[in-house]
């Protein structure tokens, strides 16, 4: 069987809770409602770091951040890591990357062939973290409640210039890929950066919505703990909070370009339409991570609540089954996943792969309605905390630990807005110290918080003495676009036209 092309398509900060592909009843998301009809929705998928770079460098690796040195959206990604973008290149495919994977450091291909865009943030040190002042509020770039006074509408964003060029950029290279005479398969990723905030829609997502019929967040749970107060003081909802209105107006929003991310997936699924390749190539879509969107009292990421922590999973195209996998599984389960794609690998992965994959769910030969086990490792080492964080989700329990806070465990099913801590109930006081047992078997947090502050320290001498990164810049030779006087322009017109007339 000849290896099928690939199209990864990722959204930014996009939590499966607030799509109607995952029974959201307002929020419209007709290309992912029809690719979850005809393929594989996971249920109870998890990013492995609940922050852009981290996430997206466990993702491309199979491997968690505390492997590779992804502490936070500012630490380098080192270029002798492989990614699965490496290995698809070795199994032949052509690899290109249209938008956002957060690259930082020199290397800003990490596997890929061609990159079509620039990186939306920065790709230096600037976003460094400090754990020597951990309680210090970074007013430079935290998130803050001004995403949520300022959310409403307006004609163009930085995100809504980036995400247009990201979606052309990725439909041309699909025409591009088309008119090319080379055989070999595509792995295209296409990586938008809605619906991250700030909540800002254009008049016509945002008129697909009414104030009225937004719905507001739960109520928050009786006590917070106490990262959730570090979280509410960093982003200011503790000291400036929010209005009713705002809250509205941001979620409203937040679903509007979510409809806006959803209208580019169909956009580049109507152009595998055109080009006859609709039955050749597995479309997968994901994020990097969620947004709590106000649920349990807070906003944004950071933290391994549901909201935040969990992504949606959407595998369809050829040999994909139909229907739900209701067991746990993470990004780290991408990577192998793509590689059972592609037919295997004529090398083994230089380092072990942490994740698993999930072909045999998707294929169904392992049962698309399989089991609700599984399991997904998670690790935040970023702002707004002084220690690492660690999770585990297994079956239906959820446990998190950091040095510096109480343990806190969850029933997911009994209690899916984490509300009640199950970490001191004596009937699950085995499964509490067998879950701290294993933490501290998985993790030596104190070596770990050294290398971070290392390494935090390390960059902002870096940061400060040059301040420069590597911001890239897609490299185009306009001397050989369109048509030019070195060219047969009788010949130009026919080469280009697809198809063929």
């Amino acid at each position: 069987m000849t290896a099928p092309n690939i199209l990864l398509v990722m959204a930014d900060q996009l939590a499966p809770h607030f799509t109607g592909a995952y029974g959201h009843p307002l929020v419209q998301t007709p290309s992912m409602d029809s690719l979850a009809e005809r393929g594989v929705r996971f249920d109870a998928a998890y990013c492995n770091s609940p922050i852009c770079a981290p996430s997206r460098y466990s993702m491309m690796t199979g491997r968690l951040p505390s492997q590779i040195g992804a502490w936070d959206n500012a630490a380098e990604w080192r270029a002798d890591i492989p990614t699965f973008a490496h290995w698809l290149n070795l199994a032949g495919y052509r690899t290109v990357l249209s938008g956002k994977m957060h690259f930082v450091g020199p290397d800003q291909l990490h596997g890929f062939s061609r990159r079509l865009t620039t990186e939306i943030y920065p790709a230096n040190f600037a976003w460094t973290p400090n754990w020597d002042a951990a309680d210090e509020r970074i007013d430079a770039w935290y998130h803050n409640m001004g995403s949520l006074s300022g959310a409403g509408t307006a004609l163009a964003t930085y995100q809504i210039d980036y995400d247009n060029e990201v979606g052309f950029a990725a439909r041309r290279c699909l025409y591009d890929l088309a008119r090319d005479a080379d055989e070999r398969p595509f792995f295209l990723t296409a990586s938008f950066i809605h619906p991250h905030d700030p909540y800002v829609a254009r008049p016509e997502w945002w008129n697909r919505y009414s104030d009225d019929e937004i719905d507001l967040p739960g109520p928050p749970p009786a006590e917070f703990d106490p990262h959730t107060l570090r979280l509410r003081a960093g982003i200011e909802a503790d000291s400036i909070g929010w209005t009713p209105q705002q809250c509205r107006n941001a979620r409203r929003a937040y679903y509007a370009n979510t409809s806006y991310f959803d209208w580019w997936l169909g956009e580049l699924l109507t152009t595998l339409d055109e080009t006859g390749w609709a039955d050749d190539t597995v479309v997968i879509v994901t994020s990097d991570h969620g947004d709590m969107l106000g649920e349990r009292g807070s906003w944004f990421k950071f933290s391994f609540f549901e909201w935040s922590a969990r992504v949606p999973l959407l595998i369809a195209g050829p040999g994909i089954a139909q229907g739900t996998v209701p067991g746990v599984c993470s990004l780290l389960d991408l990577a192998p996943t793509l590689i059972d794609i592609a037919g295997g690998l004529p090398v083994e992965p230089s380092a072990p792969l942490d994740g698993r994959s999930l072909w045999p769910a998707a294929s169904g030969s392992a049962g698309a309605t399989g089991s609700a086990g599984g399991e997904a490792i998670g690790e935040y080492m970023a702002e707004m905390t002084s220690h690492p964080m660690f999770m585990i989700r297994r079956g239906r329990y959820k446990y998190i630990h950091c040095d510096t806070d109480p343990p806190l465990l969850y029933d997911i099913e009994a209690d899916p807005a984490e509300h009640r801590n199950l970490a001191g109930s004596p009937e699950l006081a085995a499964l509490s110290a067998a879950f701290a047992t294993e933490v501290a078997r998985r993790w030596d947090s104190a070596a770990i918080r050294e290398r971070v502050v290392a390494s935090q320290r390390a960059r902002r001498v870096v940061h400060a003495a040059a301040g420069e990164g590597w911001d890239y810049s897609p490299t185009r030779v306009a001397a050989n676009e369109y048509v030019r006087d070195h060219m047969d322009w009788a010949e130009a017109g026919p080469k280009l036209r697809y198809p063929a007339g």
